[in-house]
């Protein structure tokens, strides 16, 4: 039987977590003390995701950059691909939060939004 040891980031307990599997299958998670937990632990040793975030660069704006994120996690494997498919990017002013950066990063299906809005700068 195989063991792997976690810590949950569900909630801001940080759980201690337990995934036991047998033939690539979860049989048993312990040490969670809420239902996140035991959602979190299985998910991450089966397809293991994250939010990604980074910031773009902005043209003609009140601030030079916007921060954004990923409107979905996004597999682990799949994070270096969207970091890169933003680097160059530049976005006009103005930006609102939730405008969508970046459609179908990397071929995740995911977009990438603006989590800041940024006006454009007066003449």
């Amino acid at each position: 039987m195989e063991k792997r040891e976690l810590i949950c980031i569900g909630c801001p307990m940080g759980c201690p977590v337990t995934v036991e599997l047998e033939g690539g299958e979860i049989v048993n998670v312990t040490g969670h003390t809420c239902k996140r937990g035991d959602v979190y632990a299985r998910k991450e040793v089966t397809n293991p995701t994250r939010i990604v975030t980074s910031t773009v660069m902005v043209e003609g704006g009140t601030a030079d950059m916007v921060s954004v994120k990923t409107r979905d996690d996004v597999p682990k494997g799949k994070i270096f691909e969207c970091v890169q498919a933003l680097k160059g990017l530049t976005v006009q002013a103005p930006v609102h939060i939730g405008d969508v950066i970046l459609s179908d990063a990397a071929g995740t299906g995911v977009d990438i939004i603006a989590t800041k809005g940024v006006e454009a700068a007066s003449a």
